[in-house]
């Protein structure tokens, strides 16, 4: 149903300027970065984690692809971390277009990267996912992930009234 593709440069300029883009987006909305510097931080750590593209070692970019609708139905970025005894798999990014959502993709995404991960020599998978994202976190609960941190906050200008 669906295959890992290698990103071409022109899917992969494509990605970089979406994944920018909802990146900057969602460390807004999380209260973490001002939205006048968030697209600019956002460059910034994509520059710091892929400064050679899609050559750069260690990342692995991939676009979902369907060949029964010969489409790309979204994408799937990890890179490896960690020493050889207890090298992980961190997913970066795996999102589905919105056209072709809620049609298992995701959920076959995952079970290629468990094989892809196997095949590196990884003994765990890890990703991250934003709080408010609470489709995302009912997916990797489902798929057998679990919560191994959780960071909290409270805003003092939303509970006192004052500026932030």
């Amino acid at each position: 149903m669906v295959e890992l593709t290698p990103m071409t440069a022109s899917s992969f300029e494509a990605f970089l300027a979406a994944s920018i883009t909802e990146y900057a987006h969602e460390k807004v909305q999380n209260g973490e970065w001002p939205e006048a510097t968030a697209a600019a931080l956002a460059h910034k750590e994509f520059a710091a984690l892929l400064p050679q593209g899609t050559a750069t070692p260690g990342q692995f970019l991939y676009d979902l692809y369907d060949p029964s609708v010969n489409a790309k139905v979204g994408v799937l970025w990890f890179g490896m971390r960690g020493p050889a005894e207890r090298l992980t798999v961190f997913v970066y990014d795996v999102s589905v277009h919105a056209a072709f959502r809620r049609r298992g993709y995701a959920t076959r995404a995952f079970e290629l990267l468990r094989q892809e991960a196997a095949a590196l020599g990884a003994s765990s998978i890890t990703l991250h996912v934003f709080g408010q994202n609470h489709g995302a976190r009912a997916l990797y609960l489902k798929l057998g992930y679990a919560e191994t941190n959780v960071l909290m906050r409270l805003n003092l200008h939303e509970h006192l009234g004052g500026s932030p």
